[in-house]
């Protein structure tokens, strides 16, 4: 799943009348399991789309058709809000954390101090390390804010490979051409990920707190509301759980 853009998930209509919902990548695979059980308890389908929260924002901008939008970083969603383009100002749906990933066999370690990573840099042992893009992905811009943390910004940059988002950071990261990188924690614990290296977390006080924003958008329908009200529910905040996301509280 993580090499795609978009993906359709429990299709039981015609996909053109589903609605469409607008997923950060670092749901890739809590959202197939928050849909699975979504259509199992409503029968209703979704189309979900996978990408990067920014270029989502650029495009309902431009008046994409998307009904629900999941945002891995709220100031998109309070400024698509400000601007007049959703319902409401939405509600916090979980809080994300970055991981450092690191395949099996690589050179680095799995240390979420980035000591290793020090080291490594600094004996040219680094070839390649992937993140997303942060000019336009949250879980970039808080991995450049995690790497600034730590003095190691300037360094890492000759080596970087950025990712169109999250998710594509972590194909890149885990494809055996790079010796890691910093991607969303949710990620790092799908077991698609788990099997084939380790991982560990960053500290939550290194970089900018990832508060999670869904919110309807004007076209939204009834199977729209439908899933939003889902995703409040306490079934849906385990299966968040199980992926690492904290629930934050308030709105």
């Amino acid at each position: 799943m993580l090499g795609l853009a978009a993906a359709a998930f429990g299709q039981t209509a015609d996909a053109s009348d589903m609605p469409v919902i607008a997923v950060a990548s670092d749901l890739s695979f809590a959202i197939a399991e928050l849909q699975e059980h979504f259509t199992q308890k409503t029968g209703h389908g979704l189309r979900i789309t996978l990408g990067a929260t920014g270029n989502f924002a650029r495009q309902i901008r431009a008046g994409a058709p998307y009904q629900m939008f999941m945002a891995a970083d709220e100031t998109f969603v309070k400024d698509l809000a400000a601007d007049g383009l959703t319902r409401d100002a939405g509600t916090l749906y979980a809080e994300g954390r970055v991981s450092l990933i690191a395949p099996s066999g690589s050179v680095l370690k799995p240390d979420g101090t980035l000591n290793d990573l020090r080291s490594a840099l600094e004996g040219g042992r680094v070839t390649r390390f992937a993140i997303a893009n942060p000019e336009h992905a949250p879980y970039g811009q808080r991995a450049k804010e995690a790497l600034q943390h730590a003095g190691l910004w300037e360094a890492i940059q000759p080596h970087l490979i950025l990712g169109e988002n999250v998710a594509q950071a972590a194909q890149f990261a885990m494809s055996g051409n790079a010796d890691g990188g910093l991607i969303a924690h949710s990620l790092a614990l799908a077991p698609e990920l788990k099997a084939r290296g380790q991982s560990d977390l960053i500290a939550a006080d290194w970089h900018n707190p990832l508060l999670q924003r869904m919110v309807l958008l004007p076209s939204a329908g009834p199977e729209a509301e439908a899933f939003y009200a889902y995703v409040q529910s306490s079934e849906a905040k385990e299966i968040l759980a199980t992926y690492g996301f904290s629930l934050p509280q308030g709105d």
